[in-house]
Parts: C-alpha cells; sequence; structure tokens
C-alpha cells in the first residue's frame, strides 16, 4: 500500500528538479528519460493540462502578468511527486505557430511556473508541448501524439496506469484516443480533489500486464 498524505500538514520543502531547466526544456523540446515509481505505486505517471488545470484560464496567452497558478495546484502536483509518480505536463501552445507567442516568452513562462512550483516542495518531471495550429500537425489535443510520445520514449510507462487531468474536451478526446485514463477538473472541482481520486488508484497494486 503506497503511503497516504495528509493536506494541511507541515509546509513542504523547495523541491529538487529531477532535471535542469534548460530553456530547451522547459519549451518541451528536450527530454529526459522519467523516473519509474515504486514497485508498489499504482500509477505510472499522472499527465497534466497547463491552462485552466494547473493556472487560471484566460484570454490570450499566458505572460507573466497573468499567469496564476490555481488554488491548490502546487500542493497536487507535490502530492504525487511524494508517491514518486512522474508528472508530465501536456499542453498546445498554438501560439507559436501563430507568431502571437515566442518561444523566449514561453521558455519565461515556464520558468516562473517551475519557481511556483519548486516553492511548494513540486516539480515537474518532463514538459511536452504543440506548438502548432490545428490541422498541421498528430501531437494536438485532441490528437493524442503528446500522449504517444511519453510512452514511446518511456517503455515501462503503461496506458492502463497512466492518468490524463484536464479541464477540455479536447484533453478527454486525446486521453481517450491514447488509452490512457482521464479525470477533468471543473469550477467546483480542482486539481486537488482529482489528486484525492488518485491516491485511491494508486493503492492498487501495480500489474505487469497493465
Amino acid at each position: 500500500m503506497g503511503p497516504r498524505l495528509v493536506r494541511g500538514c507541515r509546509r513542504p520543502q523547495p523541491a529538487l528538479l529531477t532535471v535542469t531547466p534548460t530553456r530547451e526544456w522547459l519549451c518541451g523540446l528536450a527530454h529526459e528519460p522519467l523516473p519509474p515509481p515504486p514497485v508498489t505505486g499504482g500509477l505510472d505517471a499522472v499527465l497534466l493540462d497547463r491552462d485552466g488545470t494547473l493556472n487560471v484560464l484566460g484570454p490570450g496567452y499566458r505572460t507573466l502578468g497573468d499567469f496564476e497558478l490555481l488554488p491548490g495546484a502546487a500542493e497536487s502536483v507535490a502530492r504525487l511527486n511524494a508517491l514518486g509518480v512522474p508528472v508530465v505536463l501536456v499542453t498546445n501552445q498554438r501560439g507559436i505557430s501563430t507568431g502571437a507567442l515566442t518561444w523566449d516568452a514561453l521558455a519565461t513562462v515556464h520558468a516562473h511556473l517551475v519557481e511556483q512550483l519548486a516553492a511548494e516542495g513540486a516539480h515537474l518531471d518532463d514538459i511536452r508541448l504543440c506548438p502548432h495550429a490545428s490541422g498541421e500537425c498528430t501531437c494536438r489535443k485532441p490528437s493524442p501524439g503528446l500522449i504517444d510520445a511519453v510512452v514511446a520514449e518511456n517503455r515501462w510507462i503503461g496506458r492502463k496506469r497512466t492518468l490524463f487531468v484536464g479541464d477540455a474536451e479536447s484533453d478527454e478526446m486525446a486521453a481517450r484516443a491514447a488509452g490512457v485514463h482521464f479525470l477533468g477538473v471543473a469550477s467546483d472541482l480542482g486539481l486537488i480533489d482529482v489528486v484525492d481520486s488518485v491516491l485511491a488508484l494508486w493503492e492498487r497494486p501495480r500489474s505487469s500486464t497493465s
């Protein structure tokens, strides 16, 4: 049985990142192998949408001026980290394709996100990003390309033991197409609530056939 973590206990210490957050890594252009979770764990990986799941979803494209983590988001990631479950950010950022967003601006926002998470004892293990407009690729959600890439490059990951968490129909469609589980967040159901469900899954023993 995996450990149960209790909300509201002592404040977590700043997290040690498993990778060096280079510009390429922050932009989802470079990847390191994910660390497998403990053998007794119930999930192989948790994939998180960004806008509307980790941070406030607002009009236009995220900049440092309007980037704000949702309540409980950092704590949720920290709890998954404590279980040893790899946490991967999976996001569409078509502003790169249209010119509304530059790679440098994106890297700055993601560096800020990493810093905010670390301040709460949390970290991301990888960033997967689609910079394309609709119809230009097979990686943009609702296509499963970003999820497929995570599994293909980390062959120990079982799709039936992988969870995608997002706020949009395109997130759910991508998860369904990739054959992984999906849980949605909403205005009355935040990431911290979803993580409570994740902990229940965690307590189920892993299977080599998953």
